[in-house]
């Protein structure tokens, strides 16, 4: 993670103030005012001026109300903040050390855009004029011109980050996957996401019943005295009706993947896991010809919990918590009956604790589970593939299935790449495009090493009910674990 505490900083403030003013109902008369409020001047805190700072902010503060920074909105839930992007000063390509200041000047006859320049000790590269051919790169002798890549480029797993004319980020929504994962690596704090924690907050203020659901990830995120039951109280503290761990959605999710993988494995085909996201974006935007055979039909446990609630109240609204970005996607662009109606990252729940005056209080005792240890363990890479084996096991459908776990983005492009020219030599694969799993979302409170003891630790305290047994407790009947 590249952000900084000072980043951190300002959009939690923004997020929290938003908050504030929803539920004092006078956000929209105030969130205009938000950009002076915030930087009141007269010196500039991080940028070259208040001026900028400012734009900054009320590019924040219509992400924070789940608007785009600007008028051109391409409904993608990732989006640029221009100020912020501006200052972004790295090239694609630079001249090194390296450089012999030669009399051939390869490079500069090899550039057709008047870029590249001779220099008394080195050439130099103008990133005005750059078209980033890498013409002068493959030209030089000595090796000597960098082809650099800028942090968000870098960290993009479908190569979805391009720059306009004037050098500024933009995301092809065509390949993007929803991931999210260069939100954090970005320096300048220059690309973020929607966040829905208005209507959220409008409808803890209305009469209908609001549902708060949290990831498997959550468990460990904030120490091992912050458990489920922890959130459960803080939830309803603040306004949710109940609140439910999707470590149950786990099960319901294993329990259905089991019996469709078995159906497959008779009739020999290859499935996917369709959980992340993220991973059936890549599938669906970069590996379409597989999309309709490959991906599983069964919701992600994120769904089957939103399904399980409204198949008992149907005018329930459903919020589901955790560290992920593309859950937001999956509630706004899937278009299944049924789904949560919004997703917030950690960060955003808690802006609106703080508005409220809400905290996630110690639990001295594990007295609320609503999942087996396999649905708990739903966010790690393998997990997915271990409750799904389990769920066969328990019910006596014994196959020698080989499953493929892909661990991260990049496995995930190999694996897919090896199906799609017929080398996938297993019969199922796992996808989570984030490394480690859900666990390691790139809004996560800790980063996984940090919090892994905590979480075994909060583990180690759960009961050992079984996975299939656990879910003979609900009407599965109620409604489709299907898309």
């Amino acid at each position: 993670m590249y952000a900084d505490e000072g980043v951190i900083k300002i959009k939690h403030d923004v997020l929290t103030t938003v908050a504030e003013l929803a539920f004092a109902g006078t956000l929209e008369q105030e969130k205009e005012f938000l950009p002076e409020k915030l930087i009141p001047g007269p010196q500039a805190r991080f940028r070259c001026c208040i001026y900028k700072e400012r734009e900054i902010i009320r590019e924040r503060v219509r992400l924070a109300c789940g608007e785009a920074p600007d008028a051109n909105d391409n409904g993608n839930i990732i989006q640029v903040l221009h100020a912020a992007c501006e200052d972004c000063p790295i090239s694609s390509y630079v001249v090194t050390d390296n450089c012999q200041n030669c009399l051939g000047k390869a490079c500069v006859s090899a550039c057709k855009f008047d870029a590249c320049h001779p220099g008394d000790k080195r050439s130099h590269i103008d990133p005005k004029k750059c078209k980033e051919c890498g013409k002068c790169a493959q030209a030089c002798p000595y090796h000597a011109i960098a082809a650099l890549k800028r942090p968000c480029k870098f960290a993009c797993p479908v190569n979805a980050i391009e720059y306009d004319e004037y050098g500024i980020c933009k995301i092809n929504d065509d390949k993007c996957i929803r991931c999210g994962l260069c939100i954090h690596r970005c320096p300048f704090g220059a690309i973020a996401s929607k966040t829905y924690i208005v209507p959220v907050i409008n409808a803890l203020k209305s009469d209908k019943p609001v549902y708060a659901m949290a990831a498997p990830a959550t468990e460990g995120q904030f120490g091992p005295k912050i458990t489920m039951n922890s959130w459960k109280k803080a939830m309803k503290e603040l306004g949710f009706k109940d609140f439910i761990e999707v470590g149950l959605g786990g099960d319901l999710t294993a329990q259905a993947e089991a019996k469709e993988w078995a159906e497959a494995y008779a009739k020999g085909e290859k499935k996917s896991t369709s959980c992340c996201p993220a991973f059936v974006n890549m599938i669906r935007k970069h590996f379409p010809e597989l999309a309709d055979d490959l991906i599983s039909t069964t919701v992600s446990p994120m769904c089957a919990v939103s399904r399980l609630i409204k198949a008992k109240e149907p005018d329930a609204i459903c919020v589901f918590i955790g560290p992920c970005i593309s859950k937001k996607s999956e509630t706004i662009e899937a278009g299944i009956e049924g789904n949560a109606d919004y997703a917030l990252t950690f960060s955003e729940i808690r802006a609106i604790m703080r508005a409220k005056g809400v905290t996630l209080q110690p639990d001295n005792g594990y007295d609320y589970q609503e999942a087996s240890i396999y649905g708990k363990r739903f966010s790690q890479s393998g997990g997915v593939t271990a409750a799904v084996l389990e769920s066969l096991k328990e019910s006596d459908q014994h196959i020698d299935a080989k499953v493929c776990v892909a661990n991260g983005a990049a496995e995930c492009k190999k694996q897919l790449l090896m199906m799609k020219v017929g080398k996938f030599n297993d019969d199922f694969l796992e996808g989570m495009v984030c490394e480690g799993g859900c666990v390691g979302g790139p809004s996560a409170y800790r980063e996984k090493q940090l919090f892994a003891k905590d979480r075994e630790t909060l583990f180690a305290e759960a009961d050992d009910r079984t996975l299939n047994g656990n879910l003979e407790n609900y009407d599965l009947n109620s409604f489709s674990m299907h898309r």
